[in-house]
């Protein structure tokens, strides 16, 4: 797999909500940052949206990363239609092979099913396949039974390996449902804790490999992939009182995620 950076990875230093930065992190240091890791692929989600860029700039990304020898994908939040019309020619200028979707609880099957046979000659005519990530709270079932009514090679699984703890499914009941139909992997890992009062439990995002995501099971089951298939690097950094030391710390936990991607994944990684 080519091993590549989530603009997820730095939440806060992007910033979210009401948590911004005095000067947010632009898609451009994302890059290179991206690239002093020797990663070689950046997935700009939607946290950094890059229609918020001129064309121009977008077109500056793409030069950048070619000069690289990197790939960029895209991602947005949802099949909207004024949103896919502004983001399929950004996905073009980019060069992007990939637009990463997110669907949300209310999305119903047959509705959404129809509408996506609608956008889908556009991407094709952009060279995009659309990817719908597993999100919070999409069951996959639901998910599967989509994929199947829609049955195009163009529309798989952005597969993040623990998102759908959340839709109350145990992240390897999830992967080895969408597997067979995933085309981009959102690789992360995480730990259960007990509540210290035992209250439950909390789920706390952890570097890759510390924590309990089950790495070689998950490569296992998408053994199928092409080689070429990005894996993106994401954490659940929790956010502390001190809000610069915790975006201090998203540098140094990717560090330690892209250390042990390099140890856990297969590939002929960039240095």
């Amino acid at each position: 797999m080519k091993l590549g950076l989530g603009s997820y990875a730095f939440r806060w230093s992007i910033g979210i909500k009401d948590l911004q930065p005095v000067r947010p992190m632009t898609a451009m240091e994302v890059l290179e940052i991206a690239h002093a890791h020797g990663l070689s692929v950046v997935q700009y989600a939607d946290n950094l949206p890059l229609d918020r860029l001129t064309p121009a700039q977008q077109l500056a990304l793409r030069e950048r990363a070619d000069s690289y020898g990197m790939a960029l994908e895209l991602g947005t939040q949802s099949f909207d239609a004024e949103e896919l019309g502004r983001y399929i020619p950004i996905g073009e200028r980019i060069g992007s092979g990939i637009l990463r979707v997110a669907l949300d609880a209310a999305d119903a099957v047959h509705e959404l099913a129809a509408q996506i046979r609608e956008i889908l000659p556009d991407g094709k005519r952009s060279g995009l396949r659309f990817a719908i990530e597993n999100h919070f709270n999409y069951p996959s079932p639901r998910m599967v039974d989509l994929l199947e009514a829609v049955a195009d090679e163009s529309l798989g699984v952005c597969l993040d390996v623990a998102n759908s703890i959340c839709a109350g499914e145990w992240p390897m009941t999830t992967i080895r449902m969408l597997a067979p139909y995933t085309i981009n992997l959102h690789l992360k890992d995480y730990r259960i804790t007990p509540d210290p009062y035992g209250v439950g439990f909390r789920i706390h995002g952890t570097p890759l490999g510390e924590g309990r995501a089950e790495i070689e099971e998950i490569l296992a089951c998408l053994s199928h992939c092409p080689d070429d298939m990005s894996c993106i690097l994401e954490h659940w950094l929790p956010q502390t009182e001190d809000m610069e030391a915790t975006r201090r710390l998203e540098h140094e936990w990717l560090g330690r995620t892209v250390a042990a991607a390099r140890r856990l994944i297969p590939g002929d990684h960039r240095a």
